[in-house]
């Protein structure tokens, strides 16, 4: 399920359930709306309750409701709060939601700049094979690529395909821990600037997690496994066996979250002081919140970052073709400099 779609999902079933309404009426309405695949889903829902399961366990039978809401949803079941729990959990979404808008909105700019130079390339190598000159034959290669017409501009393409295509597959690769290779987390978070941002974004998802499953009511144990679970990463997800073994050795939370041995020492420190106060659950919202003060800024840093590369790859492009081209128009006027060779023939 989509964010978008999960938000929108919970606060209407949350909201119709506060107002007194009907789970299957709820329910069969939110089947009418959204694509098809959410239709089918919420379909199964609706005869999963009819028939009398628990929401929670027909969530947790279909891959497609996020194991967060099951679990919170399961809480609202336990507890009689389903509503709430509904509600805290759209509001938690919408807060992912503006967190990614708030990046790609940062980063339209240079983006639209990098696709503008693509297709100025392009249209000059499609430019290149239609033209002749009036003295005949073809239009000079001022790029030096050897590529002319439609078929150079879609092997121009195919090029440039690759080279996205190995970044994307480095980035798929890195979020599903390919070979371990999230284990490079920690020297991630050693350079500077950058790594301090990406961890501040990550604490600050499980920090607002952590907050909402205990405040729905949850174990401590499936509380930290959700949070760590929620930063979408196996390097933080391998912490939860470590914390549930401290818990049931008779660990306090913070205890627990130390075991883990992801967690930063201030973030702990924190959930310590909380945890002393006696208040876990309303301390954490409380520091969920700072923490997603500091993960804006974070998010401006790393779209400011994210702009800059791609402002100097654009520009770099740019300077490569302006040299490429000068260096054709140049060598071309050299020719009549060049001395005259007797023994050459025109």
């Amino acid at each position: 399920m989509k964010l978008d779609t999960a938000s929108k999902f919970s606060y209407r079933l949350g909201t119709g359930l506060k107002a007194g309404a009907d789970l299957i009426q709820l329910l069969q309405s939110e089947a009418s709306l959204g694509s098809g695949k959410h239709r089918a889903e919420i379909s199964n829902l609706v005869q999963g309750t009819k028939s009398g399961h628990a929401l929670s366990d027909i969530m947790q039978q279909r891959p497609y409701f996020p194991r967060l809401m099951t679990s919170i949803v399961r809480v609202g079941e336990e507890t009689g709060k389903v509503e709430q729990a509904l509600l805290t959990l759209s509001r938690h979404y919408d807060h992912q939601i503006a967190t990614r808008r708030s990046f790609f909105t940062a980063i339209s700019w240079p983006m639209l700049q990098l696709v503008a130079g693509i297709l100025i390339i392009s249209i000059l190598i499609y430019l290149l094979g239609i033209l002749t000159p009036s003295s005949g034959g073809q239009m000079t290669d001022i790029l030096g690529f050897g590529l002319r017409g439609g078929s150079g501009v879609l092997w121009f393409w195919f090029y440039l395909a690759i080279v996205f295509g190995c970044i994307a597959g480095g980035v798929f690769a890195f979020l599903k821990n390919v070979a371990g290779v999230q284990n490079t987390i920690p020297l991630l978070y050693k350079i500077p600037v950058f790594g301090s941002s990406i961890q501040t974004i990550t604490i600050t998802r499980l920090c607002w997690t952590l907050s909402l499953a205990l405040g729905s009511g949850l174990d401590p144990i499936r509380s930290i496994a959700l949070a760590l679970d929620s930063t979408d990463s196996d390097y933080y997800r391998l912490g939860s066996s470590k914390s549930e073994q401290a818990i049931r050795s008779g660990a306090s939370l913070s205890e627990a979250l130390r075991a883990t041995e992801v967690l930063p020492s201030d973030f702990i420190q924190r959930v310590d002081i909380a945890e002393m106060a006696g208040v876990d659950a309303e301390s954490l919202a409380h520091l969920s919140k700072e923490y997603d003060e500091r993960a804006k800024q974070a998010i401006k840093v790393l779209s400011g970052i994210a702009s800059g590369v791609i402002r100097v790859a654009v520009m770099g492009v740019l300077i490569f073709m302006i040299f490429r081209i000068a260096s054709s128009v140049f060598g071309f006027y050299q020719i009549p400099n060049e001395p005259i060779d007797p023994h050459r023939r025109f």
